[in-house]
């Protein structure tokens, strides 16, 4: 039954190792039929990441001024909003784009690298290391290095460059912000407090002061790419990121209608969650999305596109809960989209929900990707419930399907 403050998907961006666009995932996650793409293996080693396909900057940001202020990851979702935009028919529309609010996710900036291996080598040689690293933290970075602020640049430059002048927020935290992102954005408009929204983020894997990060916490696989439920069923697990950017453009079914703009699909419901991740809390977390979702599903079980990334407790955890539910006939296919593209942290959700949204628009679903079982042929799915868990804490669920 439809409302007209439905959220319905009518724009998507997406970037990722897999190419630009629409077309491009879909050949490869739905036709061709591949096992993991090729990661870059000699760069990080020994880690691997899935690297950007290239991509021509001045298409969606003209001016090599705006180009050249922005960081990596600043660059890639501004071009994928871009993408949204033209997909949505809003690029341009100077009217709409006034109004239109923004959700975005994002991180914190990309350090100077020089600089830091400076100040690593002079802390061998000085006298007294801390009050060095005090002098040097304060004098040697940039000022626009203060990373509790630069998250917030990437929204300013989508405002900047594509003229998105409505109302702004920008939450950080890893996976779960790009769940909150997406689930304020959907509120807001099912409870009429806005009907245009451009919400989404960006993520570079190719970063060296990530992966150091990430590899001091013990999340990262090292070695051969394998599929997530490998490397989860492995002893040490961990996952493979990968740059991706994905931005949707969300809005009412009033407003959509009034415009004359057909949707992808129907984003019906969109849950959050935080666990400490002992073991069981974070699948009893999922379990409770899933048992509220439900009361949404139609007569054939929804699909599943897993955010399982790899590491060991939590995806091991969550195949579980999904084998479970499959064995009881309460859901269908399960695919993990991880395996073909890598962990994109706070662009990891939004990333599912536009597979999703593809999924149901094309009237198809994505191919298996793993030998181990859990991946079987299936039937296309009328609803699919999009996944994502964080690699340390956040556990998000979406429903989405057809919007007539």
């Amino acid at each position: 039954m439809s409302a007209p403050n439905d959220v319905l998907v009518t724009g998507i961006g997406l970037v990722s190792s897999l190419g630009e666009g629409l077309d491009a995932h879909w050949q490869a996650m739905a036709e061709s039929g591949a096992r993991p793409h090729p990661a870059e293996t000699e760069a990080f080693k020994p880690f691997p990441v899935f690297p950007m396909v290239p991509l021509e900057l001045d298409k969606q940001i003209p001016r090599r001024a705006d180009i050249r202020q922005m960081e990596t990851w600043q660059r890639l979702g501004t071009y994928t909003a871009g993408l949204a935009l033209d997909d949505a028919g809003l690029t341009g529309d100077a009217e709409r784009l006034a109004r239109m609010d923004m959700v975005v996710a994002a991180g914190g900036g990309e350090r100077d690298l020089d600089v830091d291996g400076q100040i690593l080598a002079g802390l061998e040689t000085a006298a007294d290391p801390a009050s060095y690293l005090n002098e040097h933290l304060s004098n040697d970075l940039r000022p626009t290095l203060f990373l509790a602020q630069l998250s917030n640049l990437l929204a300013g430059n989508i405002s900047i460059v594509h003229k998105v002048t409505g109302s702004s927020r920008t939450f950080m935290g890893e996976e779960i912000a790009g769940i909150s992102a997406v689930e304020v954005a959907a509120r807001r408009i099912r409870a009429g407090q806005g009907e245009l929204f451009i919400v989404g983020a960006a993520y570079n894997a190719e970063r060296k002061d990530m992966l150091l990060s990430l590899a001091m916490g013990r999340t990262l696989w090292q070695g051969e790419p394998r599929t997530v439920w490998e490397r989860g069923a492995s002893g040490e697990g961990g996952m493979i990121t990968g740059s991706a950017g994905a931005f949707l453009v969300l809005e009412s079914r009033a407003h959509a209608e009034a415009r004359g703009k057909t949707a992808y699909a129907k984003l019906t419901s969109v849950l959050s969650g935080r666990s400490r991740r002992g073991p069981g809390e974070a699948a009893a977390v999922a379990r409770r999305q899933f048992d509220e979702l439900s009361q949404h599903f139609g007569a054939a079980a929804p699909g599943v596109l897993s955010g399982a990334n790899g590491i060991a407790a939590a995806t091991t955890e969550e195949r579980a809960l999904w084998e479970g539910l499959a064995a009881e006939g309460k859901v269908g296919g399960i695919r993990a989209s991880q395996t073909l593209i890598g962990t994109a942290i706070e662009a990891a959700f939004p990333v599912q929900v536009a597979l999703a949204a593809l999924a149901i628009q094309r009237r198809g679903f994505y191919l298996p990707t793993d030998a181990s079982g859990i991946e079987q042929p299936a039937e296309t799915p009328a609803q699919i419930l999009a996944t994502s868990w964080g690699f340390w804490r956040g556990e998000g669920m979406a429903l989405v399907e057809a919007a007539d």
